[in-house]
């Protein structure tokens, strides 16, 4: 068998082994995580936030980027090998400047990131189980990690209001 073959039953037999399990389960409720991330108020309002922090860094790259093209383009008219040194020395400082502001921004977008998904991922996990408790149910599963269910079982509308009422 070859390597993704092997892969594959692999990773079929551990879906059966949680679907197995799952069978031992009275109840169980699913949830579309895709969908409560794209509705979720706290994710937006925090992605609006962040957007709104590095504001003046963007500006300051997308203006850095128009001066190395301007810079670019003047060099491509110098006439002289010392008015082309001047020119490759203002273009080497301006790139260094767009460097260091873009690995600010970057820094900046990925602390975020890291502190707004553990906090999302706390108020995942709270509402789940107050959905689990509130409706009786042994387990609450993502709607990726399922083949097949009845729409009954479905959850997901509830997950939303539940993580978008938690403050």
């Amino acid at each position: 068998m070859g390597k993704n073959m092997k892969k594959m039953m692999m990773a079929m037999g551990i879906a059966l082994a949680g679907l197995t399990s799952l069978s031992h389960a009275d109840d169980y409720g699913i949830v579309d995580l895709e969908k409560v991330v794209q509705n979720s108020t706290y994710l937006k309002q925090q992605n609006a936030t962040l957007e709104n922090e590095i504001k003046p860094q963007t500006a300051q790259i997308a203006q850095f980027q128009k001066d190395l093209a301007a810079i670019k383009q003047k060099g491509q008219t110098a006439k002289t090998q010392a008015e082309r040194e001047k020119i490759a020395k203002e273009f080497e400082g301006k790139a260094t400047q767009l460097a260091g502001v873009q690995q600010q921004v970057q820094a900046t977008v990925q602390t975020r990131m890291q502190s707004v998904n553990k906090a999302f991922e706390g108020n995942l996990k709270r509402a789940a189980e107050q959905l689990r408790q509130e409706n009786k149910l042994d387990v609450v599963l993502n709607k990726n990690s399922v083949l097949a269910y009845d729409a009954k079982y479905d959850l997901t509308d509830k997950m939303i209001q539940k993580v978008n009422a938690i403050k």
